[in-house]
C-alpha cells in the first residue's frame, strides 16, 4: 500500500528574512503540482524568519515550523520563546530535542518531554528529533538510546495526542558538515527499534507516526534511503537549501518510491 511521503528541512542559523522567504516561495513554485494527498512538505526556519514566512508563503503547500520552544507558556524565561508566542504565528509545527539542541545546548530527554507535552497540548505537530552519538554507536548501544530518547520523550503523553507527532532519526555522527550518512541498512535496522518502541509506548495508534530519517540526506543516498520499509520520509539537510535541487531530490525519491511499490 502506498503511503504519505514525507519531505522537509531545518534551516538552523543560515538564511535571514529575505533570503528564507524568497526560497520558500521558490520552492512553493517548484512544488505546487505534485498532489500534498501523496507529499508532506515541511521547512523548518529560523525565528525571526517566522512572522514574514507564515504571510507571504502559500501554508497549503508547505507547513512552517519553528527549530525549537519553551515549555512554559510564560514567566521568567530570558531568551526563550514560549508555545503562545508561536501560537500567535500561526505556526503548523515545532521541532524538539534536535541533537545541536542536545548536544551544544546541554537539553535533557526529561527537557524534551516538557516540551514534547507543551506543544502537543497548544496542538502543533510536534517533530521529535532523537539519535545516537558515534560513541554510543561503537559501544552498541544505538537501540538502547534511541528507545530511551523515545520513552523519556512520549512519558505522559495520551494516545488521543498521537495524530499530532512526527519523529525524526538523526544519527548525530551523521549530521553536519563533516557527517558520515548511514547506510540503508543500518537507518532501516533503527527505523524498526523506533516503530517497536513506538508500539510499546502508544499501542497501534502508533502506526500512523511518520517516522523520518536525517543526516546527510542527498541525491546520492535519498532513493536508497526512501524505498526502506519503515522510513516514511526524509528530514533533508543542506541538500535541500536550494529550492530546484530539493524539487529534484523529492520527485527522484518519489518516484523511487512509487517503482518500488509497483
Amino acid at each position: 500500500m502506498k503511503k504519505k511521503l514525507y519531505f522537509g528541512s531545518n534551516l538552523k542559523m543560515y538564511k535571514p528574512i529575505k533570503e528564507t522567504v524568497e526560497y520558500l516561495q521558490s520552492l512553493v513554485e517548484h512544488t505546487k503540482d505534485i498532489s500534498r494527498d501523496e507529499i508532506e512538505l515541511f521547512i523548518i526556519p529560523s525565528y525571526t524568519t517566522l512572522e514574514s514566512a507564515v504571510n507571504k508563503v502559500d501554508r497549503n503547500y508547505i507547513k512552517i515550523g519553528a527549530q525549537n520552544m519553551c515549555w512554559e507558556d510564560e514567566g521568567q524565561f530570558t531568551g526563550e520563546i514560549s508555545p503562545v508566542m508561536l501560537k500567535e504565528l500561526g505556526l503548523d509545527l515545532v521541532m524538539i530535542g534536535h541533537s545541536e539542541r542536545r548536544h551544544v545546548f546541554g537539553e535533557t530527554d526529561v527537557e524534551e518531554n516538557k516540551k514534547v507535552k507543551a506543544a502537543l497540548n497548544h496542538d502543533f505537530t510536534t517533530l521529535l528529533c532523537i539519535g545516537e552519538t558515534a560513541e554510543e554507536k561503537n559501544f552498541g548501544i544505538s537501540a538502547e538510546v534511541l528507545r530511551t530518547q523515545l520513552k523519556v520523550g512520549f512519558h505522559d503523553v495520551p494516545v488521543s495526542q498521537v495524530p499530532n507527532i512526527w519523529v525524526a532519526y538523526e544519527p548525530v555522527w551523521s549530521i553536519g558538515v563533516n557527517g558520515t550518512p548511514a547506510s540503508a541498512d543500518y537507518a532501516e535496522e533503527m527505523h524498526k527499534v523506533i516503530k517497536e518502541c513506538l508500539q510499546e509506548i502508544f499501542g497501534d495508534a502508533s502506526k500512523d507516526i511518520p517516522v523520518l530519517y536525517g543526516g546527510s540526506v542527498n541525491p546520492g543516498n535519498a532513493n536508497e534511503l526512501i524505498v526502506q520499509p519503515s522510513i516514511d520520509g526524509l528530514f533533508t539537510g543542506r541538500a535541500a537549501w536550494q529550492a530546484d535541487k530539493f524539487d529534484k531530490l523529492i520527485r527522484d525519491a518519489k518516484a523511487t518510491y512509487e517503482a518500488a511499490q509497483a
